[in-house]
């Protein structure tokens, strides 16, 4: 008889978003002459950059043209998305990377949860506690993380690294020594960033021990401050020891057109093993390419409309930032984030649960965040809210809940 990934049924519950998608269907069911705001879902709301959808509008005519059709996309990804994304994203920061180490994909999350393929099951993983949940759960998949703990909620195999607002929701480097590390920077669920100089410590201590860092930088194109890294290859000795991700979702808007990327340096080995090697190999086997008219789209990205329009559409979500932290702040929440990235992070009222928190705002003020706990034991006692919105709504929400606390 067929066997079953067993790994799998040791998932606690479902995914964080699915769980949170039926407590809001139950109560919308419930309740259908309420208005409930969204802020909990990092999705967007704004739409495609005009540049963009020229872009998309001219690649969809020459599908319809035989000289002009494209059918499966190179293995790497097309050639003039590759150049874009070396000259916009690391050689305008002084940054070296070859279009040949970049891995053109449908998204971030997808690389972020396939990248731990080509690692043994007998990896040491650490994360950030809290943390993005697919980093977890994938490896939990894969057979990595030992035995759960309900009452902790804690994985036996798992090195946690809280970030809590003691230590300023920075890291700190662990006692036991991992061999991958899982780094998100501007940071979700936080909406912290590391500076280049934290950044290097942790490319130093990987050098060191031999690790690998898996940076994900999916929302490097809401820095606003000087000394945050956009991407880990600014630090010295990066090339050696760390994978970075990228995606198109947050900066462009393509949550629902799906593109990313993956930079595998060919200096990182295992040994005299090349992890770019691997990674092709997988790629190549496993994938078949984003879509000719969206990696088009993703050109335009880069093209001077594109890049103005887009610095537009951030802006708008970072003024949503300011308010949500703003009016939090007014209304006595002790708040985080906000300022390299669209999430605002605060701390529940005295005597509450996330999940409390998150019932009492559905309930009494019809507005949707995401429980802290859902990313890990250290974000018990948070609430994530995103500025994704759009502005008239959360000018909405925020002032419901202040409302709460008059």
């Amino acid at each position: 008889m067929f066997k079953v990934n067993e790994n799998y049924l040791k998932l606690p519950g479902s995914y964080l978003f699915s769980t949170i998608a039926k407590k809001v269907s139950a109560y919308q069911e419930a309740h259908p002459e309420k208005e409930i705001i969204r802020l909990g879902i990092g999705d967007v709301t704004r739409p495609i950059a005009p540049a963009i959808i020229e872009a998309m509008h001219k690649a969809v005519d020459e599908m319809g043209n035989a000289a002009t059709f494209h059918g499966y996309a190179p293995d790497l990804g097309y050639q003039f998305l590759r150049d874009a994304i070396v000259k916009g994203d690391y050689q305008s920061r002084g940054v070296d990377i070859s279009a040949d180490e970049i891995f053109v994909s449908d998204g971030a999350k997808c690389d972020c949860s396939n990248i731990q393929e080509i690692f043994g099951t007998d990896n040491k993983i650490a994360v950030c506690d809290p943390v993005y949940p697919v980093y977890v759960d994938s490896n939990v998949m894969a057979g990595r993380t030992g035995t759960y703990d309900p009452q902790t909620e804690v994985w036996s195999d798992i090195i946690y690294m809280p970030c809590t607002r003691e230590n300023h929701f920075v890291p700190e480097l662990p006692k036991e020594t991992p061999d991958m590390i899982y780094i998100c920077s501007p940071n979700n669920p936080v909406g912290t960033a590391l500076t280049k100089e934290q950044l290097q410590v942790w490319v130093d201590y990987a050098n060191a021990h031999g690790a690998v860092i898996l940076f994900d930088a999916a929302y490097e194109a809401y820095i606003s401050e000087e000394n945050v890294p956009h991407t880990i290859f600014e630090c010295e000795g990066a090339r050696t020891c760390a994978i970075e991700f990228k995606s198109f979702s947050k900066n462009a808007g393509f949550t629902g057109v799906r593109l990313g990327y993956t930079v595998v340096p060919k200096d990182l080995k295992c040994g005299d093993v090349m992890l770019h090697s691997l990674w092709a190999r997988r790629h190549g086997t496993k994938y078949n390419g984003a879509p000719y008219i969206v990696q088009k789209a993703g050109e335009a990205v880069y093209s001077e409309e594109g890049k103005a329009q887009l610095k537009e559409q951030v802006a708008y979500y970072m003024n949503n930032a300011k308010v949500i932290k703003e009016g939090l702040a007014e209304a006595g929440y002790e708040v985080y984030g906000g300022i390299n990235a669209p999430y605002i992070w605060l701390r529940v009222p005295e005597g509450m649960t996330s999940w409390g928190f998150f019932d009492y705002l559905l309930e009494t003020a019809n507005v949707v965040g995401t429980p802290g706990s859902g990313f890990g034991p250290s974000g018990e006692g948070y609430f994530r809210l995103t500025a994704f919105g759009n502005y008239e709504n959360t000018v909405k929400a925020i002032e419901r809940i202040k409302a709460l606390n008059k």
